[in-house]
């Protein structure tokens, strides 16, 4: 093949994958106007939401816990130290919601190197149920959360939980755990819309995509597990086998031959305010992670994005002796347009420079990935912490 045989052929197929990528995370993500109605048999769900100074929209976050359409869960808010600013927070939303069984843990159980798992620990022993969701402080949760949560559980016929309910339906291999990767919403300024660009339409596409194939993966944002599957895998302190407890948990599930499923329809992540140093440490901060959890999925990010089409498209195009910089402009146009057509019809936020802000993270991503590659260290809410100390396998 010679080089243009080659261009045209890369920018084919990746044009290809990403018109496919975008319709099934369509298909997946579809806005959804429907309120899912808890099933007749609904077993008690305990939820453990681990907490840590004050964020963008804490409060209403929080108290979307509160406001669940549904008929028994409890809700068990674990902070690590007396001290935390979010304390008042939680004790003011628990007063004004004395209906619902709520409590909040204080202390830290240092199980490893990862301060979120430690400040977990005591809310899954504490929990009193054996259908357990653990959901970060900054997800907003709709009415029907949990249904859409057990919604997507799909045991094979013949396992019964332990709880003694399983959905109607079930084809497949065994759920192991349930997740939801985060959308960004109610974005203010430039740099929150470009993150929005990271969570909505890249980085959740691809998690769609990976699902719809057999290939889940844990989302640390919701981990809905059953009691059972992850006491067979060693526990919740398994889950310090890996720096980020959500690769460690989709390691424990694979390994006990189940599968990580995702929710339809993903949970907004309202994002406010967000600076180009606060979007830069986060996406550094993933990188890192997904490089030393799963270095063989991490290595072919580099080939994600525009850039390589539309460079393989640029240098078909003046092989051909057409005009380049037009014909680029409107291949990236396309490319965004696809992206843009995905965001609507999932509901997500879209604004008119939506081209912009994801044209800024493409150009971003050979960076992050080279960083990802050569980075080992990093800071999460003031504890500096290194991604292979507690992964040896990297």
């Amino acid at each position: 093949m010679t080089p243009v045989d080659i261009a045209i052929t890369v920018c084919g197929l990746t044009a290809a994958v990403h018109v496919a990528s975008v319709a099934i995370a369509a298909v997946r993500c579809r806005a959804r106007r429907d309120h899912v109605a808890p099933p007749a048999d609904a077993p008690p769900i305990t939820i453990v939401r681990p907490v840590c100074g004050i964020e963008n929209f804490v409060a209403e976050t929080l108290g979307s816990t509160f406001r669940l359409d549904y008929p028994d869960y409890e809700i068990v808010f674990c902070v690590a130290s007396p001290a935390d600013p979010v304390i008042p927070v939680v004790d003011g939303l628990m007063a004004r919601h004395p209906q619902v069984r709520a409590r909040l843990l204080v202390g830290n159980d240092p199980v490893s190197r990862n301060p979120k798992l430690n400040n977990c620990v005591k809310g899954w022993q504490a929990a009193a149920h054996d259908w357990i969701a653990i959901a970060d402080s900054n997800v907003l949760m709709p009415p029907d959360y949990l249904q859409r949560l057990l919604a997507a559980w799909q045991p094979t016929s013949g396992r019964q939980p332990a709880s003694g309910w399983q959905p109607a339906s079930g084809r497949g291999r065994s759920t192991g755990l349930v997740c939801a990767p985060p959308i960004g919403s109610r974005p203010d300024g430039f740099w929150a819309e470009v993150e929005c660009a990271f969570l909505n339409t890249y980085q959740a596409r691809a998690q769609y995509v990976a699902d719809s194939i057999g290939f889940g993966f844990a989302q640390g944002k919701t981990l809905f597990w059953r009691r059972d599957v992850l006491e067979a895998g060693g526990g919740i302190k398994a889950l310090g086998a890996d720096v980020a407890e959500d690769a460690a948990s989709t390691k424990l599930v694979r390994a006990a031959g189940l599968r990580v499923r995702l929710v339809d329809g993903p949970f907004e992540q309202p994002l406010g305010r967000r600076s180009a140093r606060e979007v830069w440490r986060r996406q550094s901060r993933w990188a890192r992670l997904r490089r030393a959890c799963f270095p063989h999925w991490f290595l072919p990010e580099i080939l994600t994005g525009a850039l390589v089409p539309a460079l393989s498209f640029a240098v078909a195009v003046h092989a051909l002796g057409g005009p380049i910089l037009p014909l680029v402009l409107l291949f990236l146009l396309a490319w965004y347009g696809a992206e843009a057509v995905l965001a609507r019809i999932a509901g997500w936020t879209l604004s008119p420079w939506y081209p912009v802000h994801a044209l800024v993270r493409d150009l971003m991503l050979p960076a992050l990935w080279l960083d990802g590659l050569l980075g080992s260290s990093f800071e999460w809410r003031g504890n500096a912490m290194r991604v292979e100390a507690d992964n040896p396998a990297a």
